[in-house]
Parts: structure tokens; sequence; C-alpha cells
């Protein structure tokens, strides 16, 4: 395969995963920022989605303060900021143009009808139907693509290299989900009047594993929650479960490169 068609399949994965990871981020924030919190607490909410310097200054170069207006636009409408919905999908876009020819005709013509039905929505439309209903257009599009691509292609090579994509931004996306949360719940751990179960709730429907968390542990803490989702090889956005997907993967594509010398 050539490194070209190889490098679009990869960020293919990583940019539709990308798109739905920032839509769960964004509404695992919203709902938190909802809830009755301290006023210091609430502004760290939205600032903790920026994990690096670098993420923060790029946002502090356009926008004058962490709050939920100018998140929502940072993250999700602007095509400067590389990693917001609308860059990821059109960048997707252009990914499954670049890899057509090893991709199926329904892969394309699923991320074309995503494009398009993205690219209608701005802030005054978003504002108009629902931020909630928004991000759940775009994880359900997301959704949408992952089931087309597991039901249609090969599982040769460009399977492969959209798989490897998709599981390192599962797995990073998990490990910030987590590092944006910690010090919030942290500071909040020894509270006893059932606020911190329904902050808890709210981050493990944002990793999309809260039913599975209640069918394994009894009680809500810190300690179940980070094994949940560093540790547990059944859960499909644990670290350990994105790095033996990536793994494996890895020695498939070896494997088949070995066969076709």
């Amino acid at each position: 395969m050539l490194s070209r068609t190889a490098n679009n399949l990869y960020w293919l994965g990583r940019h539709v995963e990308r798109a739905e990871n920032t839509a769960r981020l964004f509404s695992g924030i919203q709902r938190l920022s909802l809830l009755p919190i301290p006023d210091d607490e609430h502004k760290g909410l939205w600032q903790g989605l920026y994990q690096s310097d670098a993420e923060r200054d790029e946002f502090k170069s356009r926008y004058s303060e962490f709050e939920e207006q100018a998140v929502l636009r940072h993250l999700v409408f602007d095509l400067d900021n590389r990693s917001s919905i609308k860059s990821c999908i059109v960048a997707a876009r252009e990914n499954v143009r670049g890899a057509r020819h090893v991709l199926t005709t329904e892969i394309s013509q699923c991320m074309n009808q995503t494009w398009i039905e993205i690219r209608t929505y701005d802030a005054a439309k978003v504002d108009e139907l629902g931020v909630q209903e928004f991000l759940d257009i775009v994880k359900e599009r997301a959704h949408l693509f992952r089931g087309v691509v597991y039901g249609t292609i090969r599982r040769g090579e460009p399977f492969m290299f959209w798989e490897i994509g998709a599981a390192l931004e599962r797995a990073e996306n998990t490990s910030r989900l987590m590092l944006a949360r910690a010090p919030a719940f942290r500071r909040v751990a020894k509270r006893d009047d059932g606020f911190e179960f329904y902050r808890w709730g709210t981050f493990l429907r944002t990793a999309n594993a809260y039913s599975a968390f209640r069918q394994l542990y009894r009680e809500v803490d810190p300690v179940s929650v980070a094994h949940l989702l560093i540790l547990n090889p059944d859960i499909p956005r644990s670290l350990v479960s994105c790095v033996d997907d990536i793994a494996r993967t890895l020695r498939g594509v070896k494997a088949n490169a070995r066969c076709t010398v």
C-alpha cells in the first residue's frame, strides 16, 4: 500500500473518532456545569478541556475567557482549530477522497452525507436546536460511519490502518477525559450528600461506560472508575483495550506485509 493511502486511512480513523470524542467531552462538561458547584470550580470545568499549554494558548489567542459559548465556538465550529468537530469532519472527508480507491462506495457516501449535514450548522442553528441535540447528531453520524466501515470493508490493510488510527485516538481521549475531570472530582471526594454520585455518573456517561460500570461495581468511587477505564480489557474505551487493539492490528499489518513481499 502506498504510504499516502495508509496515512489517509490512519487519519480517517483519528478524525472521525476525534469528532465523536469532542462531542462527548463537551456534552459531559456542559451537564456538569449545570450542577450546583462553586463558581471557581465552574470556571475550571471549561478550562479543563484544554490539557496542554499550547492548547490553552491557542484558545486565549482568539477568546478572552474560558466560558461555554467561546469553548463551543472553538471546539465545534472553528475551522482554524484543527481539532474542532467541523474541522475533523472536513479533514475526514478529504481522507476518504484520498483513499477512495481502497474504500467501499458506502463508506464514501456515508462520509459525504455526514459532511453535508454537519456543515449546515452554525452557532445560531445549534442554539435553536439545542447543543445536546446537535452533539447527539455528531455522535450518531460517527456511530453510523463506524458501522458502515465494519460492515462493508475487507479486513485487509485499509481496514487495519483505519483501526489503528481510531484506537489510538480513543486511547488519547480516555487519558484526556480522566485528566480533565480528576482535579475537580478530588476536591469533592469526601462529600456524602449524593453530589459525588451524580458527578461520577456524568463522567462515566461521557466515556460511554456508565451501564458497564453499574453492572460490575456496587459503589461509585474514583478507584473503581480508574480501574474500569484503565485496566478493564472488556471496555472498548479503556486504555488497556485500546492498546491491545493497536498491538493486535500492528501484528496483522506486519504479517500481511510479510506475505506480500
